[in-house]
């Protein structure tokens, strides 16, 4: 086929089309497939992969397996839960609390593996020299925690215990900032808090633990992750997840090293932190009927308050082992 002038020039800008549209293409491949390569962490300060990214053992080790780390940092577990739900990261640690509100939300976060339990630095603060002894003078009492928290559920557990109902109580839901503050100042009078919040106000503001969460709540850590990561990343899941536990070995066997590391990231006075390290139990567990059954009762409990809009299962989002 012969081509004229006119037709020549056509069929060279044709030609240059293809080639932009295919090397675009290709740079769009060559760009999700290094997305892909990189395993997005979100972390808080407090929480046990601070711990593993100070370490840092897990680059070296998803090198091998060609991947690298982005660290994200969140200043608590909603908005950590929030950029999973959306996709900025791929996995996370939280409290127990934020899965169930994402969960309800319609998220398909993945439980990955929990924490041990943390409870002993969970608890209900009172001033040394209150008249409250136990959780039953706190009826018609004002009682300061965050709305839809760990200590949210605590105090629910603790009241039950002893036959109350927060309708028993006044409820003043304030953030843990707010919350010291304002138990600090004698305008609330008794505060449901964890650490290290609690050890912190123990120390540095005449309070005494009235109950921890023994008996109430494990206040376990869980790790999660996006399903699509989590179902398509299997061989990395595990190797975070191995060296988490190995961080964690780490942590419950060098308190002086760890009470510096987190002293300095929060700002807080060694004396502080030594107690929440020395009454906690670093480590990672397989999520097991029992754990699901004692998220499960969270959920449900929640649900019964209106806290959070429907039902939810807690195993459809456990990650098969």
């Amino acid at each position: 086929m012969k081509f004229n002038r006119k037709g020549k020039i056509i069929l060279s800008l044709v030609m240059m089309v293809l080639l932009l549209v295919t090397g675009c293409s290709n740079n769009d491949s060559d760009a999700a497939a290094d997305e892909d390569k990189v395993v997005r962490i979100g972390y808080q300060k407090n929480g046990p992969l601070f711990i593993l990214k100070s370490l840092g053992s897990l680059e070296e080790r998803l090198e091998k397996l060609g991947y690298k780390v982005e660290w994200k940092e969140f200043q608590d577990g909603p908005s950590l839960l929030e950029a999973l739900n959306t996709g900025s990261i791929d996995f996370g640690r939280t409290g127990n609390t934020p899965p169930v509100f994402s969960q309800a939300s319609g998220s398909d976060l993945k439980y990955v593996a929990a924490g041990k339990s943390k409870f002993e630095g969970s608890g209900i603060l009172v001033q040394k020299d209150s008249t409250i002894e136990s959780v039953n003078d706190l009826k018609g009492k004002k009682v300061a925690f965050s709305k839809g928290s760990s200590s949210h559920y605590l105090i629910v557990k603790a009241l039950e215990q002893a036959g109350l109902s927060l309708d028993d109580i006044e409820p003043a839901y304030l953030t843990p900032g707010n919350a010291r503050i304002a138990f600090e100042q004698g305008q609330v009078d008794a505060w449901v808090v964890w650490d290290p919040y609690t050890s912190s106000t123990e120390v540095n503001s005449d309070a005494r633990l009235l109950v921890n969460g023994e008996g109430l709540t494990t206040d376990r850590d869980f790790f999660v992750a996006t399903e699509k990561f989590a179902s398509n990343h299997k061989e990395v899941m595990d190797a975070i997840i191995e060296e988490v536990t190995v961080s964690m070995d780490w942590a419950n066997n060098h308190h002086p090293e760890l009470i510096k590391l987190l002293a300095d990231a929060l700002k807080m006075d060694e004396e502080s932190v030594t107690k929440a390290v020395e009454r906690r139990e670093y480590g990672v567990e397989a999520i097991t009927e029992e754990i699901i059954e004692e998220q499960q009762e969270l959920a449900d409990l929640f649900y019964k308050l209106e806290i959070i809009p429907k039902k939810i299962s807690i195993s459809k989002a456990v990650m098969e082992q």
